[in-house]
């Protein structure tokens, strides 16, 4: 059974298109790579969104159960994120269809986020299962939205979904930082989602410079600063996160990490200065290096059998 956690794999693979992307633009690199990327982002997309929809219909309880799961409910959200992103990539080829599939994934990422959310504001959830998934249904799906929606229906648009993005994103960190100083440790098979914590301010950055135009003001330069700061935190704990092994789990570092590139290149490209021309070509390369070990790593474990290997409903499961 494919989890929800999957769809990450298109996060990861349409932020390191929309970072090739941006390199062509500023730096000249190949437009065949961005292309490529992008188009392995939709062809991912449409397998894992099929093998999902089949889940649903032969194996129900168990993707009930998934939804109402305290760490991979979160992970469900992503699939409207995605559709989004499929959207956006699928724009220059295919309008009718990119817009139709940017509604539909919009709906279900608003739905989802505002059913989710308040069910949480219910109270009652154990510290202990709090982690950066949280993000996921509100702060991730309203930064894409902002993203890909400006191209859609507007800045406008765009800006309004940047603020829900903003300050959902403002709230959650707060209750994910009290339980990490403060709750007991985190089990070492989930302790890889804490790689979604890179995302939001990367993401965010990405998502401002979308909905925004002319040179670079403070909001931008001090989101970006925070998540550069993210980035040497994850280095930091990079050793007590791989304690468990490295598996596809690890793609819930490459959405943020991809998306960090994307924001350098783009604040460079509206004249920055220095030191953000030398930091975009840095996290160019780590945005690379990051993805393709993660990629190759579940290569080999679907070579093997076990990229989607099965677990307990009580387990982290899965990948994220």
């Amino acid at each position: 059974m494919v989890p929800a956690s999957a769809f990450g794999m298109v996060l990861g693979t349409a932020g390191l298109a929309n970072a090739w992307r941006a390199g062509t633009s500023y730096w000249g690199l190949p437009e065949e790579i961005g292309s490529g990327l992008t188009i392995a982002a939709v062809i991912v997309w449409v397998l894992l969104a099929a093998l999902f929809a089949l889940k649903w219909l032969v194996f129900r309880k168990e993707a009930v159960e998934e939804v109402y799961h305290p760490v991979q409910c979160c992970f469900v959200g992503l699939l409207g994120v995605s559709t989004m992103l499929a959207a956006g990539a699928l724009l220059p080829w295919w309008p009718e269809c990119a817009k139709a599939l940017f509604w539909a994934g919009f709906v279900y990422t608003l739905a989802f986020g505002v059913w989710r959310t308040g069910d949480l504001w219910h109270g009652g959830r154990d510290p202990s299962t709090t982690t950066a998934v949280l993000y996921l249904p509100t702060v991730a799906g309203s930064f894409v939205t902002a993203i890909v929606g400006t191209h859609f229906a507007g800045a406008v648009f765009g800006q309004m979904a940047f603020g829900a993005g903003l300050f959902s994103w403002l709230a959650i960190e707060s209750v994910l930082l009290h339980r990490l100083l403060t709750a007991v440790e985190l089990p070492e098979a989930i302790r890889p989602t804490i790689g979604i914590q890179l995302a939001p301010t990367a993401v965010g950055s990405v998502a401002y410079l979308s909905t925004t135009s002319g040179p670079p003001d403070i909001l931008i330069m001090t989101m970006f600063g925070y998540a550069v700061l993210q980035t040497l935190l994850m280095l930091r704990i990079l050793p007590w996160v791989m304690k468990h092994g490295i598996s596809a789990s690890y793609w819930a570092f490459t959405f943020g990490a991809t998306s960090l590139a994307t924001a350098a290149i783009k604040l460079a490209q509206r004249d920055a200065g220095e030191p953000i021309e030398q930091m975009a070509g840095v996290a160019f390369v780590l945005a690379n290096v990051t993805v393709g070990i993660v990629a190759l790593f579940s290569f080999v474990l679907l070579l093997r059998g076990g990229l989607f290997r099965a677990k307990r409903i009580g387990d982290a499961g899965g990948i994220a």
